[in-house]
């Protein structure tokens, strides 16, 4: 079952709120067909970490939550750009912005039905 995963990325003293949720999974079996190969680019474990493949799902997560909290709270926070995500994995780091997406995606669908 899948849910909304919630989690942080601390960069420089400011916290970006991130979620994994149908939305962003939607978005990202439409760019990259799978969750699956989605995950294999990112995931850095046969080589190093595909940069195109982390910004799209890292931007569509941040995307995600600063959406949800504009509903929630009837703001109007501007949506970050590609740009200015990659710019925010640049400080964070490569691999610790991996490492965060591929922890996001493991919780975000983990059954919580538990085998009998």
């Amino acid at each position: 079952m899948i849910k909304d995963y919630k989690f942080d990325l601390e960069v420089e003293d400011k916290k970006y709120q991130l979620i994994f949720n149908l939305n962003v999974m939607q978005d990202i079996q439409e760019e990259y067909g799978t969750l699956e190969k989605w995950g294999e680019l990112t995931d850095g474990k046969s080589g190093e970490v595909n940069v195109k493949a982390l910004i799209f799902g890292l931007a569509l997560m941040m995307n995600e939550a600063i959406d949800i909290k504009n509903d929630e709270e009837g703001l109007n926070e501007p949506f970050l750009t590609q740009k200015q995500v990659g710019r925010i994995i640049t400080k964070a780091g490569i691999e610790k912005s991996a490492k965060k997406l591929n922890e996001a995606i493991v919780e975000g669908t983990k059954s919580d039905v538990k085998n009998a």
